[in-house]
């Protein structure tokens, strides 16, 4: 059984943010999606606590705080830590795939040129997120 997921999505890309948003409309998911344009806005939503995501999906290259950034400060504070993060991007840099698994992510997705490719990637992330035992809050 599957269910429905608060998933945090920081990209600064706003194309980017319309075609995950465009994905999940077109499966008929009914996952909630929490937008955060940067890491430091992230940060903020995740400080209030109002709604605590059952998984990160981040972008890396992003102004103010980059992905990797936002992973150590994420990864650093006892609360948060335990929340899945899933890299969803067009960097391809071993050094950032390496750096991104020391820092602890839940796995790292690259975004393909083909809309069709991206809309399976992200099913297919979607379907094993939602059917996981999450640790919840």
């Amino acid at each position: 059984m599957t269910k429905s997921l608060n998933i945090l999505l920081i990209e600064d890309d706003t194309i980017e943010v319309m075609k995950f948003n465009r994905v999940i409309k077109t499966l008929g998911l009914n996952h909630k999606i929490i937008e955060a344009n940067n890491g430091e806005e992230a940060l903020s939503i995740l400080k209030d606590k109002e709604i605590i995501p059952d998984i990160i999906i981040l972008d890396l290259n992003m102004p103010k705080i980059n992905g990797i950034e936002f992973l150590q400060i994420l990864k650093a504070d006892d609360y948060l830590k335990y929340i899945p993060a899933i890299i969803l991007t067009t960097s391809n840099n071993h050094k950032d795939v390496l750096e991104c698994y020391k820092i602890g992510i839940a796995g790292y997705v690259l975004k393909p040129l083909k809309y069709d490719d991206y809309v399976e990637r992200i099913k297919k992330m979607l379907e094993y997120w939602s059917t996981n035992e999450l640790i919840s809050q």
